[in-house]
């Protein structure tokens, strides 16, 4: 039996933003699985933790994914980065997924132990308690995208492939 995966992505948040890059490569992997109801996107997370936390534990408890992925855009990062936790003022949440397995084979993606102290790490620190609190068996994930350009996109969109078919 497959797994059930929830993406999330943002919105944009600065006036120079003509997309996010976490958008974007959700864009570009949806046109490329249109058939697979096993993956469910909910783009365009308001940038706001609150609302975006809100919204993404909502969908978790309504679809019960077995796996949540949340994107966000990272501009000054050029790879695809995998966080390893989460923290909230004093208290940090790890993912339980084992990254440095999840990576080994992918030549455009780091770990990184930074979620970037804005409202990614907010929402993934959000989603992690939220699933620690519930006792669930889903797993929680976040992903920092770089600017997409016509060099990284396709290294980027391969990755991400592999990281959904480990699960």
């Amino acid at each position: 039996m497959k797994k059930k995966l929830l993406l999330t992505s943002f919105q944009t948040w600065l006036p120079h933003h003509v997309s996010n890059s976490s958008d974007d490569l959700l864009i570009n992997f949806h046109q490329e699985c249109l058939s697979n109801d096993d993956i469910i996107f909910l783009r365009q997370l308001p940038v706001d933790i609150i609302r975006a936390s809100e919204q993404a534990i909502a969908a978790i408890e309504t679809l019960a994914p077995d796996v949540v992925i949340c994107c966000g855009m990272a501009e000054s990062r050029y790879q695809l980065t995998v966080e390893s936790n989460a923290v909230n003022t004093n208290n940090k949440l790890e993912t339980p997924v084992n990254l440095p397995s999840l990576i080994a084979d992918l030549s455009y993606t780091t770990i990184s132990h930074n979620a970037g102290k804005f409202v990614c790490e907010g929402l993934y620190y959000q989603v992690l308690y939220h699933l620690k609190q519930e006792q669930s068996k889903s797993l929680g994930l976040f992903l920092h995208v770089p600017l997409l350009t016509a060099t990284n996109t396709p290294k980027i969109l391969r990755d991400l492939r592999r990281i959904l078919e480990q699960f």
